[in-house]
């Protein structure tokens, strides 16, 4: 076994992440091992303990450390209006933004005929089963401007009408634009301006 595997290791698995390809990772790890005591062994206690303690809320899917996320168990949110996102990363978007005082849900993607991804793998049935439990009057659609996001807009849409007010993000949100890369000014026009779903 090679002294430098370890390092060789690290770096092919940094280059996994997103917007990191096998340079950018090498650079990083250089970076890493150099800033050992300040930068790596913080960086290598935070990581193991956000692997033994990061799990989904049970309620809308957002990351936290307990069953039940700070959002879902907060009395300051509003409980009658629920702001549904893909992803975990376009809730806390929002969040950053810091306009909406709801609740969420996650869907953990979108319907994709394509890849196989219909309504039982995502969280729509949950999703469903909120709006009497929690006696929430209005859903805001907060979903991608892609095909696929605005598909899965129409699905639930179809499946809440006349059940709650059904409103989706407006002005401000590009086609094909996705909420994770979209700064706090527009997060906040789009939300503001949402407009009724049929």
């Amino acid at each position: 076994m090679s002294s430098n595997d370890s390092i060789e290791a690290l770096i092919e698995l940094m280059a996994r992440l997103p917007g990191l390809g096998p340079r950018s990772a090498r650079r990083a790890v250089l970076h890493l091992i150099r800033k050992r005591g300040p930068l790596l062994s913080p960086l290598a206690d935070a990581m193991r303990q956000v692997a033994d303690s990061a799990r989904e809320c049970l309620n809308c899917g957002n990351i936290g450390t307990a069953d039940i996320c700070d959002i879902c168990t907060s009395n300051k949110r509003a409980t009658g209006q629920i702001c549904v996102v893909e992803d975990v990363g376009d809730l806390w978007a929002m969040e950053r933004a810091g306009v909406f005082k709801g609740r969420y849900h996650v869907l953990g993607g979108t319907l994709s005929a394509l890849d196989s991804v219909g309504p039982e793998e995502l969280r729509i049935p949950r999703l469903i089963d909120r709006i009497p439990a929690e006696e929430v009057t209005e859903v805001i659609l907060a979903l991608n401007a892609t095909v696929d996001g605005v598909t899965t807009a129409h699905y639930i849409a179809d499946r809440l009408q006349g059940q709650v007010r059904l409103t989706s993000l407006a002005q401000g949100v590009p086609i094909g634009g996705e909420l994770d890369y979209l700064d706090d000014g527009t997060i906040t026009a789009a939300l503001n301006a949402r407009k009724e779903i049929l």
